[in-house]
């Protein structure tokens, strides 16, 4: 929050990020860049993680406007000179449930912090969805953004939706997961993750993969899809998923889910309330017309 003495924010490691005045260039993580956009903050420049390339993923860029923001490239191959190239007055980063900078070497994050304000927002599966965008929304107000009543309006409307739909369809079943090719599939545990827990949460019936290794995801064949009989199937369309149309042909192992209502999912969802009611309004209308 703005002080008279400066702006600071307490982070979710727990650390104190402050700065003479309120921060107006910002650097982040391309995940926290657009959920910040979202919120009416725009970066000057976002980096991607290990899985993104030289080009920026439209997935996790959300709404930001091409050409407008700039992007730096996957940030494990990024030294702190290369994040301080635009000359940022604040860094925000992403966690999952550690102090680990998600994207940036240690040392490099270490070397950037001390130079620049860096703020880090735990994205893990310890925090429900609303939680994270409630984390978002305070970083925001404190960098000056408004409430944005329409958004939140819309994310209510959705919300009333999908418990709707959910409640009139308890037999349909959902499951998530990231193709891998025509031989492996990542089918996500919808415990680890907050977006498909706020599923369950409304009524939705989640399709488990089963025990076994793997925290998050279940990494295994196309036969287990096959075997859980999904009737609507999100399918993660991050630039380092596999995409469906890439996944043999008519009688190819997708062909296989072919009964299912397949709905886009971006497990590095902005956490905003534009993006939230998107997501939540999508599944809603595909339990609604199964």
């Amino acid at each position: 929050m703005a002080y008279d003495n400066g702006w600071q924010f307490l982070d979710d490691r727990g650390r104190l990020a402050g700065a003479p005045r309120t921060p107006a260039r910002i650097t982040a993580y391309i995940q926290a860049g657009a959920t910040l956009h979202d919120h009416g903050v725009r970066p000057v420049s976002v980096f991607g993680s290990a899985h993104d390339g030289a080009d920026a993923d439209p997935a996790k860029a959300g709404a930001l406007p091409p050409g407008t923001v700039d992007y730096l490239g996957p940030g494990p191959r990024l030294s702190a000179e290369d994040l301080l190239r635009s000359a940022p007055d604040l860094v925000v980063a992403v966690a999952y449930g550690s102090d680990h900078v998600y994207g940036l070497d240690p040392d490099t994050a270490k070397h950037l912090e001390e130079r620049v304000p860096l703020v880090v927002v735990d994205v893990g599966n310890g925090r429900p969805l609303d939680g994270t965008r409630e984390r978002f929304g305070a970083l925001a107000a404190s960098l000056g953004a408004g409430e944005d009543r329409a958004a939140t309006a819309g994310l209510t409307d959705a919300r009333t939706r999908l418990s709707a739909a959910a409640g009139r369809a308890p037999e349909v079943r959902v499951l998530a997961l990231s193709p891998a090719g025509d031989d492996t599939v990542h089918l996500a545990r919808p415990t680890a993750w907050p977006d498909l827990r706020a599923l369950t949460g409304h009524g939705v019936r989640m399709a488990e993969p089963g025990p076994g290794p793997g925290v998050s995801w279940s990494t295994t064949d196309w036969t287990a899809v096959e075997r859980l009989e999904p009737d609507v199937v999100l399918v993660d369309v991050r630039a380092h998923a596999v995409p469906t149309h890439r996944l043999g042909g008519p009688g190819g192992r997708w062909a296989a889910t072919a009964r299912s209502r397949v709905v886009p999912w971006n497990p590095e969802l902005p956490c905003s309330a534009r993006a939230h009611a998107e997501f939540l309004a999508a599944v809603a209308e595909a339990l609604q017309t199964r």
